[in-house]
């Protein structure tokens, strides 16, 4: 693999931030936006907007695209009350789903159900390919009955064709504060998970742990590197290799408002050593992105998605 797309949305006011929009890069630090940055795919179901947005290639070379279901723009003030707490409480218990061949061509929009009346919303789903097991594990947060809708753990299921799912099990719970943003990465045989801490610390941590759905430690040095940014305001991770053998991570600051806000990135020599550094200067964007994935791809799949209109197929 040598190029990178960036599955993401943007922070607007407006209907048409919350939709699926397409960046590429060459080298993972210098990225362009895709269709003018417009978006590529929009949301016609459901809330008829996305946020929290994955993308995932399969062994059989099909692409997933999957995103919370949720319209801030269209319908915070109004279905939503103005309230988080009523979102988390009876947000969407679907996720959005498009899938695609080639990364050009998509299927119409999928809503895929989750979560049942014992889930709140479900939130900034991920997937990871468990190698023992053969399939791919889903993981999003949402707040839950068991617990009073108190503070949101990680659940997950497993699917082998994104069309029938298993049902939905704890991945992982935080005693002390809500945990979303989970984000989980194999690497010389062990598991790395990034999660978004809402206290105790606030802020992103990164956990490290032998098997997939067990048990995670805590990596110090990680907490350290983020003690130095002197803010809590970061979530959404997103990781991926660069060509040296480097791990890059992106967090989304979301601690100003308007232009301001989106991904910053963070460079590692290997991810087990948990010191992620800060790295600007290296990077560019055409603007700020919002939450979403980073998925390695080839140079022709690159030419292919920079020369064509990527869409969905009708007819």
């Amino acid at each position: 693999m040598d190029a990178y797309l960036f599955v993401h949305f943007k922070e607007k006011k407006t209907v048409d931030g919350e939709q699926v929009y397409f960046a590429l890069s060459t080298d993972g630090f210098n990225w362009e936006q895709v269709n003018g940055g417009q978006p590529v795919l929009w949301s016609e179901q459901g809330d008829k907007g996305v946020r929290d947005h994955t993308i995932v290639r399969t062994k059989e070379g099909k692409f997933y695209i999957l995103a919370t279901d949720l319209c801030l723009a269209g319908l915070f003030e109004t279905k939503y009350k103005g309230s988080w707490g009523h979102i988390s409480r009876e947000g969407s218990k679907c996720l959005s789903l498009w899938e695609s061949d080639d990364l050009v061509n998509w299927s119409e929009q999928r809503m895929i159900e989750l979560g049942d009346e014992d889930f709140g919303c479900l939130w900034a789903p991920d997937v990871i390919y468990d190698k023992q097991k053969e399939d791919y594990v889903i993981h999003w947060s949402s707040a839950h009955a068991s617990n009073n809708y108190g503070f949101k753990a990680i659940y997950y299921t497993r699917t082998k064709d994104f069309a029938t799912f298993t049902k939905p099990q704890m991945l992982c719970r935080k005693d002390d504060s809500g945990i979303i943003d989970s984000a989980v990465y194999e690497e010389n045989g062990m598991f790395y998970r990034f999660l978004k801490s809402e206290s105790n610390p606030g802020g992103i941590i990164l956990q490290k742990g032998s098997t997939l759905t067990g048990e995670y430690t805590r990596i110090e040095e990680f907490d350290g590197e983020m003690a130095k940014l002197g803010s809590s305001a970061y979530e959404a991770p997103t990781a991926f290799k660069l060509a040296d053998g480097r791990w890059c991570l992106m967090l989304d600051f979301f601690g100003v408002v308007g232009e301001g806000q989106g991904y910053v990135p963070f460079i590692a020599d290997d991810i087990d050593s948990g010191r992620f550094i800060r790295s600007d200067e290296s990077f560019s964007f055409p603007y700020r992105f919002k939450h979403g994935t980073v998925l390695s791809i080839t140079r022709e799949e690159y030419n292919r998605i920079k020369s064509s209109e990527v869409g969905v197929r009708r007819g």
